[in-house]
C-alpha cells in the first residue's frame, strides 16, 4: 500500500479512483465493508482504491474534552487498512485549517486532484465538513454533479446492535474482549513504544516494558495473560494495567507494562503491541512489597498454564 500525504503523491495515470472515507477507528468489521467496497469498485473499473483517513481524531481539534480513547494508534490503524488489499491511502493532516472547510469545498477539492473519480464509498451516517455541515445527502448531490457514484453503505450489526467504533470502545473498557475481538474481526490489541518506568519492576525480579498509554482505550484495571508482538517475534507475557498501589508512591496516571516470559533483552525505545487475552485478576494492594513479589511469582506461574 502506498501512503500518501496528498492527492497528488499518487502517479498520475488514466485510471479510476474509488475512494472510502472516514476516521476508520479501529477498522472494525463495519468499516471493512467500506473499505472492500472501494477495492471491488476499482477492480471493477482497472482503477485504484485509496482509503481517506486523518491523522488524528477530528474531536482532538474540534471539542478536546470529548475526544474518545482511541482503539488504534495510527500504525496500527493504517496497518489494517493495508491489510485489506487496498491500494494507497491518504492520510490527511486535520488541523484547525482543515476543520473549518466546507464539506462541499472537501469533495470538490478531493475529486479535482485525484482526476477521474468513480465512486466515493461511505457509512450511511457519514458527516463532514465544517461543523459537520455536510451528510451523504450532499455527497449524492455533488456526485451527480460531478460524475461520481456514491456507495453509502448500511451499518453491519451484531446482536442486533449496529457495530460501531463507539460500542467497541465500551466493550473494552467493560472488559469484553471477546465482543470486542467480534466486531473489529480481529483480536484487540494495545500498541505503544516502550518508555522508561521507575525500574521497580526489575528491583521485584520481573522486569517489565512500560508503555504510555494516554489516550488509548483500555481493558479495566487487573492483570492479564497476553501476547506480545515485536518487529520479528512473539511473546508469551503477562500485563499489568494499574496504578501500582501497593508500591510507596502509587502512580498518579494509569500504568501499563507487560512482563515477556523468558526474555532478557533490552526493549527501550522499541514498538511492541500487546493482545490481552485472559484476565488473571483485579489489582490489589497488598500488605507489602514481599507479597506482592509472591503474588507477581503466582501470577506468572498460573499463566504458563493457560498458554
Amino acid at each position: 500500500m502506498k501512503l500518501i500525504h496528498q492527492s497528488g503523491d499518487l502517479s498520475n495515470d488514466d485510471r479510476r479512483v474509488s475512494l472510502a472515507i472516514g476516521m476508520f477507528d479501529g477498522v472494525h468489521i463495519g468499516h471493512q465493508q467500506v473499505l472492500r467496497q472501494a477495492i471491488e469498485d476499482s477492480n471493477r473499473n482497472k482503477g485504484r482504491s485509496v482509503a481517506v483517513t486523518f491523522d488524528r481524531h477530528p474531536t482532538i481539534i474540534t471539542a478536546p474534552d470529548r475526544a474518545p480513547a482511541l482503539l488504534q494508534t495510527l500504525s496500527q490503524r493504517l496497518r489494517a487498512i493495508e491489510s485489506l488489499g487496498v491500494d494507497a491511502t491518504l492520510l490527511i493532516e486535520f488541523d484547525e485549517e482543515f476543520s473549518r472547510k466546507p464539506g462541499a469545498e472537501f469533495v470538490h477539492e478531493l475529486t479535482d486532484c485525484f482526476g477521474t473519480t468513480q465512486s466515493i464509498c461511505v457509512g450511511t451516517n457519514f458527516t463532514f465538513g465544517h461543523q459537520r455541515d455536510s451528510s451523504i445527502e450532499l455527497l449524492d448531490t455533488l456526485g451527480r454533479a460531478l460524475g461520481f457514484q456514491v456507495q453509502g453503505l448500511q451499518a453491519v450489526s451484531l446482536g442486533s446492535q449496529p457495530v460501531s467504533s463507539t460500542r467497541i470502545r465500551a466493550a473494552v473498557r467493560e472488559g469484553h474482549l471477546d465482543e470486542a475481538r467480534q466486531m473489529l474481526g480481529r483480536s484487540f490489541a494495545i500498541e505503544g513504544i516502550v518508555i522508561k518506568g521507575e525500574g521497580r519492576g526489575h528491583e521485584l525480579g520481573f522486569p517489565t516494558a512500560n508503555l504510555d498509554g494516554t489516550g488509548l482505550a483500555l481493558p479495566p484495571n487487573g492483570v492479564y495473560t497476553a501476547q506480545a508482538r515485536l518487529t520479528q517475534s512473539t511473546h508469551r507475557a503477562v500485563l499489568n494495567i494499574g496504578l501500582c498501589p501497593t508500591l510507596a508512591n502509587p502512580a498518579s496516571a494509569l500504568q501499563v507494562e507487560v512482563h515477556l516470559l523468558d526474555f532478557n533483552a533490552d526493549l527501550y525505545g522499541q514498538t511492541i503491541e500487546i493482545e490481552p487475552i485472559e484476565r488473571l485478576r483485579d489489582e490489589q494492594r497488598f500488605a507489602s512489597i514481599d507479597e506482592l513479589a509472591a503474588q507477581i511469582s503466582s501470577d506468572i506461574a498460573h499463566a504458563r498454564t493457560l498458554f
